[in-house]
């Protein structure tokens, strides 16, 4: 006969005692979760990457919203983007309007600052060149251009813009920190303009901070000058509004 404990009934299966976990078992599945996630952002972590690096400067709502749509947990890019910058792919850093944005680590410059959740974030000057640049590919796209940007110092063209068969090639240059370096930017900016004006068809331009000394600048640049080669100045301020001046 079948024996069985005290007040259960015959065929009933005694319940298994379960063992917790010891320290090196958690460890290890913390481990494993750390793996499955890391496994999970992949994708995502590339894509984001490929992003920050065509269009710096991208918060991680912008990110979500070019990515995964404007209903998307920010939860969803950021901690992939704080992991792209653990691993020095990324720089996390205050932009012109004080949003946290994304770079590229190739293009962080700047001193760090404190933020919230212990972050470091860098300040970035408003009209440092690739912001400047930054701000000519918003507002050349959102009249319809099709940009193309080289970052940092690269060698060519820094902005070539394409439009319903326009070519649009802009020459860009930052603040400068002292008045002779703003003068060295305009004069160095002409030049490499000029080196670049191989289409007889596109359109030219030099793109400089809106500040009295560029100003001061392009006005006293002599009108015949400016009519013979076509060029114009594109002005660009710390909120992102750009202003066209051309010959007289």
């Amino acid at each position: 006969m079948l024996k069985t404990s005290a007040g259960s009934r015959p065929g009933t299966p005694r319940p298994i005692a379960t063992i917790a976990p010891g320290p090196n078992q958690a460890a290890r599945r913390g481990r494993q979760e750390v793996k499955g996630k890391e496994r999970r952002w992949r994708p995502l972590k590339e894509s984001i990457l490929a992003l920050v690096r065509s269009v710096p400067g991208l918060t991680d709502r912008e990110i979500a919203n070019r990515l995964l749509g404007s209903r998307a947990a920010l939860a969803r890019v950021n901690q992939p983007a704080r992991s792209l910058a653990a691993e020095g792919l990324i720089a996390r850093r205050r932009r012109y309007d004080g949003k946290l944005g994304n770079y590229p680590a190739a293009v962080s410059q700047g001193p760090s600052l404190p933020a919230a959740g212990g972050e470091s974030i860098e300040a970035v000057d408003p009209l440092s060149e690739d912001e400047v640049k930054r701000k000519l590919q918003a507002w050349l796209e959102g009249i319809g251009w099709n940009v193309v940007v080289t970052w940092g110092r690269s060698q060519g063209i820094v902005i070539d813009a394409l439009q319903s068969g326009r070519r649009w090639v802009i020459e860009a240059k930052g603040r400068g920190s002292l008045d002779p370096m703003q003068v060295n930017h305009f004069l160095r900016v002409l030049g490499e303009l000029l080196q670049q004006m191989r289409d007889p068809r596109a359109k030219y331009s030099v793109a400089l901070p809106d500040l009295p000394q560029f100003r001061r600048l392009w006005d006293r640049l002599p009108d015949p000058a400016k009519r013979r080669t076509g060029i114009s100045a594109l002005f660009v301020d710390d909120a992102g509004r750009v202003r066209e001046v051309a010959s007289k």
